[in-house]
């Protein structure tokens, strides 16, 4: 564990001085500040302000993954000639990059609502809303790390990365809507509601929507989660779902780094 966490210290020092994480940081405090402030409902403007998360966090932490990886092999390379058990030196360089997003993010939400503490006074929103932009920091930087170590190509495996993300933020919605029309005169509720656990970013909209009375900002899915299961079950379902969502990729890349020849 010592070792780990010179890995991890060493990460997050490299990353503090490339200074981008501090605008990281200042984007989310920025949005946050501004939403709270210029809109008259602060759930509403809550609510924006995930969707906001929804977008940003996939897609910067499946870039920085996969560039890291790719930029640092020959860093890795140099670590692995060292006497270092591989497990340790992955999950120093794993946690070594998703805390410092999620840690940035989590300080920049936070800051603009204590700012805005009397407009804004929902702290169980704000716990929902930082443990699903930090899921999804873990999320995407674990697939990130999948992709770049299963392809040797970086043009291919940046462009399979992107790919992913347009899939789940984009993609998926327009798929969920063709099942829905196409299959309108059958009861496919539980099949839609089946098919959204395989979002992590529709999971994450989901359990924080759900601490909100908006039904109808909620969509199709988030409807669908509160008829079956309710307010509270929707919610738990929903981080047992992104806990699994984070675990499974992280498996999935740890054994492949452990099989990779650098």
């Amino acid at each position: 564990m010592e070792l780990v966490f010179k890995i991890i210290r060493f990460e997050f020092n490299n990353i503090l001085r490339t200074k981008w994480i501090i605008i990281y940081a200042g984007f989310f405090f920025a949005v946050s500040y501004l939403l709270l402030n210029f809109e008259s409902d602060a759930g509403k403007a809550a609510i924006s302000l995930m969707n906001i998360v929804l977008i940003v966090i996939p897609l910067v932490s499946i870039i920085f993954g996969t560039m890291y990886i790719y930029n640092s092999r020959e860093y890795i390379e140099m670590m692995l000639c060292q006497p270092i058990n591989r497990k340790s030196l992955f999950i120093g360089l794993y946690l070594g990059n998703t805390l410092p997003l999620a840690l940035a993010f989590a300080l920049g939400v936070t800051v603009s609502f204590i700012l805005n503490a009397t407009s804004f006074n929902n702290i169980s929103a704000l716990i929902i809303l930082i443990i699903s932009g930090a899921a999804l920091t873990f999320i995407f930087t674990s697939i990130a790390f999948l992709v770049s170590i299963k392809f040797s190509d970086k043009v291919k495996g940046f462009g399979f990365a992107i790919l992913l993300w347009l899939m789940l933020a984009v993609i998926y919605d327009g798929f969920i809507l063709f099942i829905i029309y196409f299959f309108r005169d059958y009861p496919i509720e539980k099949v839609v509601l089946f098919i959204t656990l395989f979002n992590p970013i529709d999971l994450g909209r989901m359990m924080f929507i759900l601490n909100f009375d908006y039904s109808a900002l909620m969509g199709y899915t988030g409807a669908l989660f509160q008829k079956f299961f309710g307010t509270s079950l929707g919610e738990i379902l929903s981080m047992v779902f992104l806990l699994l969502w984070i675990i499974i990729p992280t498996y999935f890349s740890s054994r492949a780094f452990l099989r990779k020849d650098f």
